[in-house]
């Protein structure tokens, strides 16, 4: 390999992997055990379209079986690969287990760019791969349960969870075979700005810990932070926008395919997403200044930097140019493994991708569960929550002998909805996580960040699984 060169997505994953297992007293051998892809599916199918037949790739990886199903999602893109589907797959299992959700890791792509295909082609290709999925055992509540990623949405999903219906007509738990469906089809509210919204708890998160804030070389909370946000997609438009409009953050930049958009004052995030979804582009947005070198403005001075786009963004190529304090992994493996080590030594702090971006499988993880229970969330609690807040304001305004303000009443009168405890959830998780990372760290005097701590504890929580199953 060129000493220019930075590992691949894959051999970053396992080096991260690795350092984090040195750390820990594993028994000989279950660290690889825990570090191998257990199986990679490739599958070759062809579809008949308007113009003929087609040939599609696809790949199912199931990193782990530790523990059932297996969850990740499914991207549709032109550059997907083996190897890209295995790193994928293997950070899932790191993900669950660190945010402490029940399934190990798995991950599958197609090789196609989907803007190429109408609507009614994506179908057909979708319930193909559907089929493909299901015959080979890689689809089923129970065993291996995909979601949306690059390339895919709420409508996929709906197709890949009607077509899995069709195939087994008497599975009462069908619609869990995928999540992140819309809401009438079986769907969780809240899940479609899962991802954002878990990096924008995780941040809150980090500025309630503050000497690891001053580690950063910062103070006080997120409000006036100075923020630079890389992809205007799902999950970086939601981050950006909960940061801003929420938290009082700053979004000083925002970085598309064809540029970015950067702004000292701070940008309107849905102001500039509207503007992307009318024109295609950011570049002629009326606020800021553009320029056409993203890779650039990744450089650009700010509190908090934001990759919400794709793995492998930040290399040791650029790594010491890098001026952000805080680096927040919304996507999968945007530092390399070397970058990582270069930036450590610097004193940027790294909120990893491992635990920063795991909002997406936990609201997964709470949609399947309403799946299997066929039950909205709040649907038995609400009206008796509701009764006792009212009992609630009674007494405090017999105590008062006043009326209570009606907003601070009606605040109190709420019953939870299926959103409220999805965000409740969400939030207690990103909380818990964070901390179980932290103390990881300064537990173990061979862990020199958290990155490596985010890896040492979903290692230990793997390997105390399988410590259980062979005793």
């Amino acid at each position: 390999m060129n000493k220019n060169t930075d590992l691949s997505f894959l051999e970053s994953v396992n080096s991260s992997f690795d350092l984090a297992a040195n750390a820990l007293d594993l028994p000989k051998g279950l660290a690889r055990q825990i570090r191998t892809c257990n199986a990679v599916c490739e599958m070759k199918f062809g579809v008949e379209l308007d113009d003929g037949y087609e040939i599609f790739t696809g790949w199912r990886a199931t990193h782990s079986e530790h523990a059932l199903p297996a969850k990740g999602g499914i991207r549709y893109a032109p550059f997907a690969d083996q190897h890209e589907v295995e790193a994928l797959a293997a950070l899932m299992t790191y993900k669950c287990s660190i945010v402490n959700v029940p399934f190990a890791g798995s991950k599958g792509a197609l090789c196609i760019d989907p803007k190429k295909y109408s609507l009614k082609e994506l179908e057909h290709i979708t319930r193909r791969f559907a089929q493909e999925l299901d015959k080979r055992g890689l689809l089923g509540p129970g065993v291996n349960v995909p979601a949306p990623d690059m390339g895919t949405g709420q409508r996929m999903m709906s197709w890949i969870a009607d077509e899995y219906q069709k195939l087994h007509p008497n599975e009462i738990n069908a619609r869990a075979c995928v999540t992140g469906k819309p809401v009438h089809f079986g769907g969780v509210q809240g899940r479609i700005e899962a991802t954002g919204r878990g990096v924008q708890y995780g941040i809150q998160e980090f500025f309630r810990h503050q000497d690891d804030v001053k580690k950063a070389g910062l103070s006080g909370n997120l409000e006036g932070k100075k923020i630079i946000v890389q992809g205007l997609g799902n999950v970086g438009y939601h981050a950006a926008k909960f940061l801003e409009e929420e938290d009082g953050a700053l979004i000083v930049g925002i970085i598309e395919r064809d540029g970015a958009i950067l702004c000292d004052r701070g940008l309107c995030t849905e102001d500039l997403y509207q503007y992307k979804l009318e024109h295609g582009k950011i570049e002629g947005f009326s606020s800021g200044s553009f320029i056409e070198d993203g890779e650039r403005a990744l450089e650009q001075a700010c509190d908090i930097l934001i990759p919400a786009a794709m793995e492998g963004v930040i290399t040791k190529m650029n790594a010491n140019r890098i001026q952000a304090k805080i680096i927040a992994e919304a996507a999968n493996g945007p530092v390399t493994f070397d970058a990582n080590q270069i930036l450590n030594q610097r004193g940027v702090f790294i909120i990893p991708d491992t635990y920063l971006n795991a909002g997406g499988v936990t609201v997964s993880y709470f949609e399947w569960l309403k799946n299997l229970s066929h039950v909205r969330f709040g649907r038995m609690e609400r009206r008796f929550m509701e009764a006792q807040g009212s009992r609630i304001v009674r007494l405090m305004e017999s105590t008062v002998d006043q009326p209570l303000d009606p907003i601070v009443k009606a605040e109190l009168m709420k019953g939870p909805d299926e959103i409220t405890l999805v965000r409740s959830g969400l939030e207690d998780t990103m909380c818990e996580a964070y901390q179980e990372i932290k103390e990881m760290h300064l537990s173990n005097s061979k862990i020199k960040d958290r990155r490596t701590a985010a890896f040492a504890l979903a290692i230990r929580k793997v390997a105390d699984i399988y410590d259980s199953m062979y005793l």
